[in-house]
């Protein structure tokens, strides 16, 4: 078998499509990550206030990380390495705070690939099939 970065064969995550399938589409996804920072920045009242500022965070990473993956799978330089770069943002804060991860795998446990971003599949999949709790 021919095992891929982007697959999430071998490593029991699952695959883009399987892990996005139920995410809105890439520009209504942004216009909602980005409201999610405006909030967490002060920027912009936050309609109602968060139950756990903790799992308020990690959805914010978690969606902002989801959104950079998909935009890279087309293996664009820019995407991709700013896929990267929200993934490790999303493992470091799992690291702290382990009581918070969905899926199967702790960030550590998928080393195969050489970024995180199976981790924010995996992260992404489980939290969809929660109904996404923290929003």
């Amino acid at each position: 078998m021919n095992v891929t970065t982007n697959s999430g064969q071998g490593i029991g995550t699952p695959p883009p499509h399987e892990a996005y399938a139920n995410a809105p589409d890439l520009r209504r996804e942004m216009h909602q990550v980005l409201v999610l920072g405006a909030e967490r920045d002060g920027r912009q009242a936050r309609h109602r206030p968060p139950v756990d500022a903790t799992a308020a965070e990690r959805v914010w990473l978690l969606r902002r990380a989801a959104l950079m993956d998909r935009m890279a799978l087309d293996d664009d330089p820019g995407p991709v390495a700013a896929a990267a770069e929200t993934a490790e943002q999303l493992v470091l804060h799992d690291r702290r705070h382990p009581d918070l991860v969905a899926g199967p795998h702790y960030p550590d446990a998928i080393m195969l690939a050489p970024s995180r971003r199976l981790y924010v599949r995996q992260e992404y999949a489980a939290w969809t099939a929660a109904g996404c709790p923290g929003i």
